[in-house]
């Protein structure tokens, strides 16, 4: 199975706070909680692509 690395960006303050590998592979866009380090709190993180 196809695994690549996606970057999780806040959706807050756009910046990109994490890289997590993912399966490509029938997925959806990965959308989770992190900690945000800009915002100093947990914040809403979507998958942007890497670059």
């Amino acid at each position: 199975m196809p695994r690549e690395y996606v970057w999780l960006e806040c959706t807050e303050c756009n910046s990109r706070n994490y890289r997590t590998p993912k399966e490509m592979r029938g997925t959806d866009r990965l959308e989770l909680k992190k900690f945000c380090r800009t915002e100093r709190r947990h914040t809403v993180h979507k998958e942007s692509r890497k670059k």
